[in-house]
């Protein structure tokens, strides 16, 4: 009896092998290796509230912040000097810069727990996958709630909010509330006046 043949596989359209090893330069390479030291030795120790501390040691990479922007000692930096971030804007614990590419963060917006921010990726349409760095910009009065991922070469506009645990990869229009994996528009962000009256205390600034 004659065993029928198994048909055999495709290869893999991808091949690792012809992934480029060092795709920076070697003075970016020195600076993550120094950045690394700053970050172990002096950032991810320092206080819980050295916030100028903080800012202090990402501005000697070349990071752009103001003197209100709040970053707490968990969140991770991958490169300086490709990160900005203006006025008011708290970025919270265990937060995710995966900034390959530049990623920017206007004023007044607030980064929840856990939150990662990839500004990086690789083209899955050639077979040497080379690395790409579309930037990530998130604008002013925007809430990132607490571990949502924001994919590289996406806009948040001014005023949106994004859910929990949402996926956004497509930019996200201003003032508006998206939700899910991935992530749609679910409603338009309702905007009242901040008079206390909802706690009986004013706004805190958010851990």
């Amino acid at each position: 009896m004659e065993v029928p043949k198994t048909p055999s596989s495709p290869p893999p359209f991808q091949q690792v092998g012809r992934t480029a090893k060092r795709p920076y330069p070697l003075s970016v390479y020195i600076g993550r290796f120094l950045w690394g030291a700053v970050y172990w030795g002096l950032f991810r120790w320092s206080p819980p509230r050295a916030f100028g501390w903080r800012r202090m040691l990402l501005r000697c990479f070349k990071a752009k912040l103001t003197r209100t922007s709040a970053l707490y000692r968990s969140v991770k930096v991958y490169h300086p000097w490709l990160l900005e971030i203006g006025e008011q804007t708290t970025v919270a614990k265990d937060v995710d810069f995966y900034n390959l590419g530049p990623i920017s963060v206007g004023s007044h917006s607030v980064i929840s727990q856990g939150a990662v921010l990839c500004a990086g990726t690789h083209d899955y349409t050639l077979p040497s996958l080379p690395l790409r760095r579309p930037p990530i910009r998130i604008g002013s009065g925007v809430w990132i709630a607490r571990e949502a991922f924001i994919g590289p070469g996406v806009t948040v506009h001014d005023n949106a909010v994004v859910g929990a645990r949402a996926v956004v990869m497509q930019d996200v229009p201003a003032a508006m509330v998206v939700a899910g994996n991935p992530a749609r528009v679910v409603k338009k962000r309702l905007m009242r006046e901040d008079t206390g009256d909802d706690t009986g205390q004013p706004p805190e600034r958010a851990d």
